[in-house]
Formats: C-alpha cells, structure tokens, sequence
C-alpha cells in the first residue's frame, strides 16, 4: 500500500486505526486523586460526611497524547517506508528492459539501481517481473523478455546480468514483443535506455514496448557523453589518439597507454570541443616504451568501446636498409630514397653494414639491389631469416646479373625490358591483387607501369608463391617461408629505374603491409584461421573466451564486426612466439547519435537519480514511546504522585532514555522482519556496537588473540561489508584450518595500533581521500614490520564497473605509502599455494588481476606488504546473523564463492607464516646436509 512516496510493508496493520474512537472513551477516564487524611480517633470518624467519590474527566490534551501514541505504534508497527521511487504505476505484471551493450558499462551500477528499485516495488505490490536485456546473448540467442517471475527470482536473475561487449540489438528485441503480448497480456514496462540509437529504426523497441501498457523510460540525460577510443594511427614519432562521441559541451578525456600486465606508462588529455563529435591529440613515447604498449583505455571509462588493444601492426619494427652501391639517399634516384621515406612513418630505420645490421635484433632487412656473393654474408642473412626475421629484396642490375641463392624463386639470367627501343612489348600495368594476397583490397593505380623487371623461372610452386603480378601474368612480387622467417622479392627496383612504382601510394601500402608480416604477425596464409585467446566483456576486462567464440581466418580480421561469435579481444595462436592479433570493437561502431524522443504519454525518469528507501517505522515507534513515557509522567502529577520538584529530573531522565529507547525500536522492527533469535539479535547488535564506538579495542585484549582487522572508512555501508565479510572468513579459517582468530576489529591507523594485527583488509572507496603524515607514517611502520594490507578497489578487476573512481582513489590513498614496485602474482606465488592450490582468486566479482611484490625482500621474508585487486573480497566473504551470504557473487555463483573463501584462508596463511611454503623446495638440501 502506498500513500504518494511514503509506502507500508505490512499494511494490513493500518485496520488498528479504527480502534482510535474506542480508546477515546476509554482513555477520557481518569480515577480521581487520592487525598492525604490524618487519622483520627474513632470516634470522631462518625462526624465526617460520607462524599460519593465519582470520576473525574481526563484533560483533553492527556487524552490527545494517548492517542497520538497509539496511532504511532499502529504506523509505526506497518513498516513505513519512505520512497520518492514508489514503483512504476499501472496494474498487471511489471516489465523490466535494460540495455546492456557495450554504452551501459560505464554507469551500469545506476542502471541496476534504478531497475532494482522498480522491481523492489513491484515485490511489495506482490507483482511478477519479467526481464529483457536488449543485447544478444553469448550463444548468439536473440533478445526476449522472460515470463513472469516471482519478483525474488527476477532480483537473482537481475543481480547476474552484465553489459555485453557489442551493442544491443533492439530491432530483434521488439520482434519478441507481441508473442509475449499474446501469451501474457499488458504489462507496466520499466525501460532503462542507453539514450543512443545503435540501429536504424531501432526507436520501434520503445513503440512496441508502450503497446503493452504504461511505459517509463529511464536514461541518463546528464555527465558525459559515451565515448568511443578508435585505434591510434602510428607515426614516425607518436601514436595519434582519436575518440568520438555525441556532441555536447568541451569535455576533455584521458588515455591511458598500458603493458599486458596493466602498469600504465603514460597519460595524454583528449581535448573534444563544444558542439564537435570528435577529439584528437598525440602520445609521445620512446621507442623502447612504446614497444610494451599493448592496450590503450579511456580514462574512467569501463566500456569495451573505451578499449583498445594493440597488437605488432601498431608497433615501429625496427627494420635494417642496406644498398648495393652509390649513395643510396640521393633524391629521386637513391636506391633507399623511397623506400626510406615510405618506412619513416611506422618503422624505426637502421643504416650501416651488413654486419652492424645483423649485430643488433631486426624485423626486416631490406637490400636493394644487394647479391649475397660473400659465404660469411649468405650464412649471416640466412641465420636471421630462419631464426624468424624478413628479408625484403628489391631487384637491380646487379642481381640480374649475379642471382644468389637466398631468393623465394629461381632466376633467369639478366632482365626483361618493356616498351624499350629494341623491345616489342609495351610497358606492363599492374594486375587486380588476388584473394589471398597479403595486399588484397589494395587498389591498383592504373597510371602505375613496370618497364624492367627480372624473371622467374617457371616451377610447379610459383604461383602459390606470388603475390603480385603484371597485367601479363609475370610475377612482379614472389615470397616464400624459410625456417621461421620469410623472403619476400619484389621484381623492379626500388627507385623509379625500372618501374613507376615507387612513386605511387600503392608503394607505401605494399611496403606496410609487408613490414608488419614480420615476426609471424599474420601467420603465412590469410586463410589461417585464428583461434580465440582472451575475449573481452562489457566492462572491457579480458578473460578466457565463452565456449561459443568462434575462430576467425586471418585475411577476415579486421573486416569482422564483433559480436556473440566473435567477441573483442586477442585471436592467434597460444603460447610463447604464437600469433597474436587484436580484434577491436570501436573501428565497428557507428558514430553516437542520441535516440529520438521517446513515445508520447510515455513518462520519463532519471537513470542515477533513485534515492534509497528510508524505513522510518522505527522512529515512529521510538517517538510512541517517549509519548507513553510522557504520558506516565503527567498521569502521576495529576494524582499528585510526582510532586513539582522532581519534574526537571523526569524530563532529563526522558532526554537520556530517548536515544535507547530508538536503539530499541529499530531492534525489535528488526527482530521482526528477519525473525532473528534473541541471543543472534544481541550478539549483532554488540558487534555493531563496538564498530560504531569510538574506543579502540584495548592492547590487553588484542594481544591474546590473533584477529583480522579492517580500515574504517566513514561509509556505516561498507564498514558493515568489511566487518560482515572479515567475520565470515575468520569462521572459514576457523573450521578449515588449525588458525584461531577472534572477532574482526575496526581500526583507523594513525589513531589504533596495528602492531596486533597480521592483516588488515583496506576498502578504497572512489571519495577516499589522501593520508595525512601521521596515518601514512602508520601505515608504512606497519608494513615495515611485517603486516600485510590488501587494498580492494571493488572495482572487478582493471576498470571500474562497479566502483567509478576506485582508481584515482587508489592512487590518492597509496601516494604517500612506501609500497614497492607491484606485478601481477605470477604462477608459482607462495599466495597460490599456502593452503589451497589456487589458479583463480575471485571475489564478488571474477576476473582482474591480483599485484603483488615485485622483487623479492629477504628482509621481510619475501613476503609482499601490499597486495592489490579489485574482486571486493569482503562482499563474497560476508555472512549475516543466520548464517547465510547477502551478496550475490557473479558469475559464478556457489563455486565463485568457495574460490573466493580459499583464497581468504591462504591470504591469511601467508600473513601468518610467511613464504615457509616458499622454503619447502630447500628442505631436500638442509636434509642431506643434515645427513639423513
């Protein structure tokens, strides 16, 4: 029941208002005071009149305060609760549409909100809830609203929905409408927009949905816009960064360039102007630097489209250029001066002899017009192709005449003139790439023409070895593997000698695409198929592929658009030196347009802007009591037993009663709903006590038992996570190991000592702010000492999904911390091994990457003092009074959670004892030194 924003749990309670006339007649009577009287002989007893003692009325006012105190325990005791969100209106079932592509990542905490309090309204109206996510599943499965389920199992089902890295498909979705329509009539429709149209015509998903019944369109029409990161281009010196986004107001958004192992290297500011849809600036690295840049992500930004990774074609191959003779940058003539100028841009060049070359390590070498004559230079170039480099030869006068061996073809001696002035033939234009050629798609300019070039002999492989030919069918451009590398021939030289060529754009493209097939990039045939090696989701954090990702042939890369089966992420071949190439969401999606105006007599809400519901039932009751206490005190002055004096004393005692008296109500309201036994209700309530008082737990108390403790953050929420969580592990530890810890403590470093504690568990919360120089100083004396600190951003790992903020919180928290240089735990970890062999350490959330030490510290026994994730730990590991765990851990549910209480037991283990685990493998050493 409702009454505008104010709604009762337990309305049935309401029918005790009707009783309020009743005690108004029988409150208004008040027996009459008794009167002091002497007692007298007996004698003159007989002349006193014999009065008749009748009632007397009570005062209008008392009788007023009584029932201002009944009328608050009947309201109070009907669960109250206050909720400017009261539900969506109509009648019938309560549909609930979420977008859930790749633009609802970067705010999907406040979609779920505002669709968790629809469905909490809809629970309390006793109302069925079906769901639709808009975005195709993971198995390809096209967008459909469930039935009608009971609102607990659609909060279950509501909890483990997660943005999809590709964008929602509506058009399908509105498809399913009218067979649901058909099979279970109108409905009141919740639908939470992203507010962009992905689609043409996708506006008829919110058309189909207002044919059902009374429709609310929740989107976000403030804060920034989504944003979508495009693959830099690569320059000589710099990485262009570009992103676009819906125009709006001057935003100016931050890059993050990123190694594999997630340290970031460098940050460049987006600047995007008022009323643009796009946005530029250049990342300067060093060479060295950028060559371990394999990602790039917005700043903030959690979505796939906010990521991109960077495989070997984004990287400058160094790339060695040797000519045969002269001096080979003259211009326009020089042997290297097209090819060095066409290379500059995405290659870092190198010059000097064949053996300086060679000295240092090289993705291409290029020779113009250079025979290997030389047995010390065939064996060296020969070395560094089947070791995995390409060679890139470019035909001359001089290999005309003297052809060696380290060629992908056999030669015919000296040259083919075309159009020359003892030649028939005319000159020879290029022919349309074929299928399958490393440079198919390219376009071929017809004013390019060749008028030498060297033949190859005809042998049963040389067309499966040519990748370019003259309109005439004479190979121009022949490869062929040998060992790891590659030798690619082009059949002209490199300057206009011979050809036209080199004068053209096709000259440069031939020459890109050729430098990045070196390290085995794009595998030797473009009909190789690249399996799925880590796939991203909506909130753009890698993991391992769902079963239904599909393998993708090399040549068909980058013309894929993301989806079900084929997710965004890293394709190629496993392991060490295994292909790897990156299959990127934001070149495939569209620039942001707003979606129109929803449909007429639809009504519109604020995606974020939910309050929290406020139960004031408690309060009601706490200020009935202080009511009937009142009325107690008044009752006794009326019959003068509670004389002047003692007036200001009852009303002190009243003001010091009220605060218990509220602690009482809240109890008893509690006790209620979760129908608690008294002994659980109590030992709660002592927990809570010690949390929120302000006296540390005293160092005779700490020092006798071993205990976990956390960091008070100032959020009554999330402190309650910490505790909850802390206590359930520490009863974990209890039952599975030989460990005894006490109750968790709270503890705010700087204030309480930390020497008593092994572990303290940190939440950083996105508004923490910096240490001040005493907690610091704390902070860094505790791990000094030997203490270990996990920090938990909450964030799921590397974005901030959950947490928006978490990392420049994290960084503020840590900044005056002497933390040492992390990495992420590698396989053979002692924190994987302590107890339980561990290969996952999920929390309430799965993925992301836990950092530990990087460099060993004997000092401390190896043990790493920091340990950094994002999983919330706490939350997976949390238990209320009767034993159950209130937070859901997605995905993976009961097994998640026994993963993430294993890793709790070795987290404490390993502050414990240390790396003793670490120190078995010399135990085969001590005992044959020992002798036994």
């Amino acid at each position: 029941m409702s009454l505008g924003p104010i709604l009762f749990a337990a309305p049935w309670l309401l029918v005790a208002l009707a009783a309020l006339p009743a005690l108004w007649w029988l409150l208004r009577v008040t027996p009459p005071s008794p009167r002091r009287q002497s007692f007298p002989p007996a004698r003159l007893l007989r002349d006193l009149p014999v009065l008749e003692e009748t009632p007397a009325r009570t005062p209008w006012w008392l009788l007023l305060l009584r029932l201002a105190a009944a009328a608050l325990i009947v309201l109070g005791l009907a669960r109250p609760i206050w909720d400017a969100s009261a539900g969506t209106g109509g009648s019938g079932p309560l549909l609930i549409a979420i977008d859930n592509g790749w633009s609802s990542a970067a705010d999907w905490p406040d979609r779920l909100a505002t669709a968790r309090a629809a469905l909490d309204a809809a629970a309390r109206e006793d109302r069925a809830v079906a769901l639709l996510a808009t975005a195709r599943g993971a198995d390809d499965s096209a967008p459909a609203p469930t039935p009608p389920l009971p609102a607990r199992e659609a909060a279950t089902r509501l909890a483990a929905l997660r943005p999809l890295p590709w964008a929602p498909d509506r058009l399908a979705a509105a498809e399913a409408i009218p067979a649901w329509r058909e099979r279970f009539g109108r409905a009141t429709t919740l639908f939470v927009t992203d507010n962009l149209q992905h689609q043409p015509g996708d506006g008829r998903f919110a058309e189909a949905l207002a044919g059902l019944g009374p429709l609310t369109v929740a989107r976000r029409d403030g804060g920034a816009p989504p944003r979508i990161l495009q693959p830099p281009r690569a320059e000589a010196d710099r990485l262009r960064i570009s992103l676009r986004q819906a125009p709006g107001a001057a935003t100016e958004t931050g890059v993050l360039a990123r190694t594999g192992d997630g340290r970031t290297l460098a940050r460049v500011a987006v600047p995007v102007a008022a009323g643009v849809a796009s946005g530029e600036a250049a990342l300067e690295l060093p060479l060295e630097v950028r060559e371990q840049v394999t990602r790039l992500d917005l700043e903030g930004d959690t979505g796939a489209a906010g990521t991109v990774l960077l495989d070997d074609r984004f990287r400058r191959r160094p790339v060695g250029l040797l000519a045969g003779a002269g001096d080979a940058d003259t211009p326009l003539t020089g042997a290297l001066y097209y090819v060095s100028r066409a290379l500059a841009p995405f290659a870092e060049l190198r010059r000097g002899s064949l053996d300086q070359l060679l000295s240092r390590k090289l993705a291409v070498l290029v020779l113009a017009d250079v025979p290997l004559t030389e047995a010390h230079d065939v064996a060296a170039v020969t070395r560094f192709v089947e070791e995995g480099g390409l060679l890139l030869r470019f035909a001359g006068p001089r290999m005309a005449e003297h052809p060696d061996t380290l060629l992908p073809v056999t030669l015919r001696a000296g040259e083919r003139q075309l159009g020359g002035a003892l030649s028939w033939e005319k000159p020879q234009a290029l022919a349309p790439f074929r299928d399958g050629s490393p440079f198919a798609g390219l376009v071929v300019p017809p004013e390019v023409t060749v008028t030498t070039q060297v033949l190859a002999e005809p042998e049963p492989r040389l067309a499966e070895r040519t990748w370019a030919t003259l309109a005439d069918g004479t190979p121009i451009i022949t490869a062929a593997g040998r060992g790891a590398g590659r030798i690619v021939l082009v059949h002209t030289t490199a300057n206009a000698d011979w050809s036209e060529l080199p004068l053209s754009g096709l000259f440069v493209e031939i020459l890109r695409r050729t430098v990045s097939l070196s390290g085995g990039v794009a595998g030797a045939d473009g009909e190789a198929r690249l399996a799925p090696i880590e796939t991203m989701d909506g909130f753009g954090h890698l993991g391992s592929p769902p079963p239904t990702a599909a393998a993708i042939t090399a040549r068909e890369l980058d013309d894929t658009v993301p989806g079900p089966r084929h997710p965004p992420g890293w394709y190629g071949t496993p392991g060490e030196g295994g292909e790897r190439r990156a299959l990127n969401l934001s070149p495939h999606l569209p620039d942001p347009v707003l979606s129109p105006a929803p449909p007429v007599g639809a009504r519109l809400a604020a995606v974020g802007g939910v309050p929290a519901e406020r139960e004031f039932g408690p309060w009601l009751l706490a200020a009935a009591l202080v009511l009937l206490a009142l009325d107690l005190a008044l009752s006794l002055r009326q019959r003068g037993l509670l004389r002047r004096a003692t007036g200001a004393a009852a009303a002190v005692l009243l003001m010091l009663a009220l605060p218990g008296a509220i602690g009482t109500a809240r109890a008893q309201v509690q006790q209620t709903q979760a129908q608690q036994a008294p002994v659980q209700q109590a030992q709660v309530q002592q927990t809570q006590g010690r949390q929120a008082g302000s006296a540390p737990l005293g160092a005779e108390d700490a020092a006798l038992a071993t205990r976990l403790a956390y960091v008070v953050t100032g959020d009554p929420e999330a402190d309650e996570v910490s505790r909850a969580g802390l206590s359930g592990l520490s009863d974990y530890v209890n039952r599975r190991t030989a460990a005894t810890l006490a109750e968790p403590v709270a503890v705010r470093p700087g204030q309480d000592d930390l020497s008593f504690y092994p572990l303290l568990y940190w939440p950083v919360l996105p508004e923490a702010a910096a240490l001040d120089a005493p907690t610091a100083e704390a902070v860094n004396g505790f791990m000094r000492n030997g203490g270990v600190i996990l920090f938990d951003t909450r964030d799921a790992g590397t974005g901030e999904g959950t947490a928006p903020g978490a990392d420049a919180a994290l960084r503020r928290v840590t900044r005056d911390l002497a933390i040492p240089p992390l990495t992420a735990i590698p396989e053979d970890h002692v924190l994987r091994r302590s107890f339980y062999l561990l290969s996952d350490m999920p929390g309430r959330w799965a993925g992301g990457t836990v950092w530990v030490a990087r460099d060993v510290d004997r000092a401390n026994d190896s043990v790493s003092p920091a340990i950094l994730g994002g999983a919330d730990w706490a939350a997976a590991w949390a238990t209320d009074a009767r034993g159950g765990n209130p937070y859901a851990t997605v995905p993976g549910g009961a097994r998640q959670r026994t993963l993430a209480y294993r890793f709790g037991v070795n987290l404490v283990i390993y502050a414990l004892t240390g790396n003793y685990k670490g120190d078995q493998v010399h135990v085969p050493a001590i005992l044959e030194r020992l002798g036994q």
